[in-house]
């Protein structure tokens, strides 16, 4: 039974708020999860004190999140992403490595000359 982590949304409209849980990944997305692993909520906070940059608040169980990782749950993207900022997975895409792909792949294109036909 395929078993994966991912958001589902609560709060009220333009006000969302999500629960990271794992759930079969057949059942709807509001439905009984297995396990709520913590909670995202997408709306900039202001710092305390009121200096700083504004922060988005992310609450996780990281025992039970490395836990289901290893038994083999598949995190959604936006999990994917969520987890990757607290450091249990990899960054699926790096913008720094992203970028030296493509200027690799253009300079690779002017070095080779063109085929006269």
């Amino acid at each position: 039974m395929v078993v994966k982590i991912r958001l589902a949304r609560f709060g009220k409209r333009n006000a969302p708020f999500y629960n990271i849980v794992v759930a079969h990944a057949r059942t709807a997305r509001n439905s009984k999860p297995i396990e709520v692993l913590g909670t995202y909520d997408p709306i900039p906070k202001p710092p305390p004190g009121g200096e700083g940059t504004p922060f988005k608040d992310i609450r996780l169980d990281r025992v039970r999140a490395q836990y289901w990782l290893g038994v083999g749950a598949q995190p959604s993207e936006p999990a994917w992403r969520l987890l990757s900022m607290i450091g249990l997975l990899e960054p699926r895409f790096r913008v720094g490595t992203v970028k030296r792909a493509v200027e690799e792949a253009s300079t690779e294109d002017v070095k080779q000359p063109a085929l006269a036909t």
